[in-house]
């Protein structure tokens, strides 16, 4: 039922249609069983020769609406799908930074990968089923001409055997269920895997014990609950196939010892049922499929609605703001409770004003919560309490994407992307090989059509990669989270005494987080922050000159 609602939201119009189609073959492939069995009784030739006309019509009616019911069917399916996955990459990317770092991308993974390929296998079956579905209704109507007493007999005794399936098929859907959510664990191992695989190989009990104790049991109990809701809908499926033998030897040897039955309507409940259990089979078969999506179909829309109530406002921006003079952040506080830890960790109140053409340093050890206060500047994190202003502009949820707009981020935990998106100059190639050449990477990469070359180079490199990005987006302000971290000791000291200073001459407001104390005589001042309050503040020359 999830299933045909989710379709039913794509389009209903094409679902009536090709729903209307699809009974229109399978009530012509009933009518055609029923030619078959009336020609079995007939022997007259003439008879023969009167039906051969209507046989090819019902044959081509029979044929064409189930191609116009599949194709239908087909192209909602795809579109369907197609839907579901921008909807959810959008909803994600319009979600708040911390509720995504809540949720965790391991969850976010196996929505959009597992569950959107459980819902496109389903969805493929889904014209297939139609059809299947539409000739056992036409067929069903048939023998219901034949006889309804039979018909009676037959379903009520059909009935309360299948009802004795009820509890394998709800069974089988909660072992799926289960095995759903192992799934997020495992897909959180296979992180560990790819992420972590140098300390892995380096310490030997490490990588046995993640094996043994994390990897092991969880892939085990996925398995363990998969293989056992697939035996439960295998056991349902045989146990369907028998009932349909039961059905046929009832009316067969049970039902003419209680009532007079001609023989025309014995052959056509045995041809009929004997049809049957074909497109029945391809049913019970798929009902794997089907719960798989309708597990899935659960998990996108818990994850579409968690997503949704944590949702930021969405609006084309404003340019920003070249000529600004001060940001403000009043009283700011922001709290979050680490996974299995009783206590949260405060930020703030942080009081603190930035003015263009200055270059501060934040410093403090780790989890002194440098990163979650660049966080609050940049506007990824919202604060629980305070005020955040640019040019007494308070920042809101309305103003927040165009604030955003203010900043170029490289954080310590960067993405490389291999196109340099969002610019549209028409000499984009020309500017990004002249600043390659002053990052000394003119040799390794190259920009066609605001394509770069590879990204497969050093961390390092890699790291001075998205100094590009940075440079070409020409914003007023740069922050930038442990950049010199990977770098050699020559380009460390050209950014710190060459790349910042220029920064500054042109304007720029340039955040940095750093350990190289060595390169403190660079910046116009440090912030020093110690469990998540600035503990000193240290100004290198005179701020006369900035707040004129």
């Amino acid at each position: 039922m999830s299933l045909i609602v989710f379709l039913l939201r794509s389009s209903w119009w094409m679902v009536a249609i090709a729903t209307l189609t699809g009974f229109l073959s399978g009530g012509s492939t009933a009518s055609l069983i029923a030619l078959i069995s009336r020609s079995l009784n007939q022997a007259d030739g003439n008879f023969f020769a009167a039906i051969a006309g209507a046989f090819v019509g019902l044959a081509l009616i029979a044929l064409i609406t189930s191609i116009i019911s599949q194709i239908m069917l087909i192209q909602l399916a795809q579109q369907a799908v197609f839907q579901l996955r921008l909807s959810l990459s959008q909803q994600i990317l319009a979600s708040e930074l911390a509720h995504l770092e809540k949720l965790g991308a391991p969850r976010l993974l196996v929505t959009l990968t597992d569950d959107v390929q459980a819902v496109t296998d389903a969805v493929r079956l889904v014209p297939f089923l139609c059809i299947d579905l539409a000739t056992v209704a036409g067929c069903l109507v048939y023998i219901t001409w034949l006889s309804w007493h039979v018909m009676f007999l037959v379903v009520g005794l059909t009935i309360m055997a299948l009802s004795s399936c009820g509890w394998l098929l709800r069974r089988g859907k909660q072992l799926l269920a289960r095995a759903r959510e192992e799934q997020d664990y495992l897909f959180q191992h296979f992180r560990t895997v790819t992420e972590g695989t140098k300390e892995l190989k380096l310490n030997y009990w490490r990588r046995q014990a993640f094996l043994r104790e994390d990897l092991q049991p969880t892939a085990a109990a996925f398995r363990r609950y998969s293989v056992r809701g697939l035996m439960m809908f295998a056991v349902t499926a045989s146990w369907g196939k028998l009932i349909f033998f039961f059905a046929v030897g009832f009316v067969l040897f049970a039902l003419p010892k209680f009532m007079t039955l001609n023989p025309q309507t014995i052959s056509g409940y045995v041809l009929t049922f004997t049809y049957l259990m074909l497109p029945m089979d391809r049913l019970v078969n798929q009902l794997p499929t089907i719960s798989r999506a309708s597990v899935a179909l659960s998990k996108i829309e818990s994850l579409g609605l968690s997503l949704a109530s944590r949702a930021e406002a969405g609006s084309i921006p404003p340019l920003p703001q070249q000529d600004w003079h001060t940001l403000t952040l009043k009283g700011v506080t922001y709290s979050y409770q680490a996974d299995q830890e009783d206590s949260s960790f405060v930020l703030g109140p942080i009081d603190l004003t930035l003015y263009p053409g200055e270059i501060v340093f934040i410093v403090g050890g780790n989890g002194s919560g440098k990163s979650t206060l660049a966080k609050l500047i940049t506007g990824l994190y919202q604060p629980d309490a305070g005020e955040i202003d640019l040019d007494d502009q308070p920042i809101d949820a309305n103003h927040q994407e165009w604030y955003r707009q203010h900043f170029s981020v490289i954080f310590a935990d960067f993405y490389l992307f291999d196109r340099l998106l969002g610019f549209d100059q028409a000499d984009l190639d020309a500017q990004a090989h002249r600043y390659l050449q002053r990052l000394q990477l003119d040799r390794k990469v190259t920009v066609t059509q605001g394509k770069l070359s590879t990204t497969a180079l050093s961390q390092g490199q890699r790291k001075r990669l998205t100094l590009l990005t940075a440079y070409l987006e020409n914003r007023p302000i740069y922050v930038f989270d442990e950049w010199a971290a990977d770098q050699d000791p020559t380009f460390k000291d050209l950014f710190y005494t060459e790349f910042l200073p220029q920064l500054r001459r042109q304007g720029k407001t340039v955040l940095v987080i750093s350990h190289d104390d060595k390169y403190f005589h660079v910046c116009d001042r440090t912030l020093k922050l110690n469990y998540g309050q600035i503990e000193l503040q240290q100004q290198y020359e005179s701020r006369s000159n900035l707040s004129e």
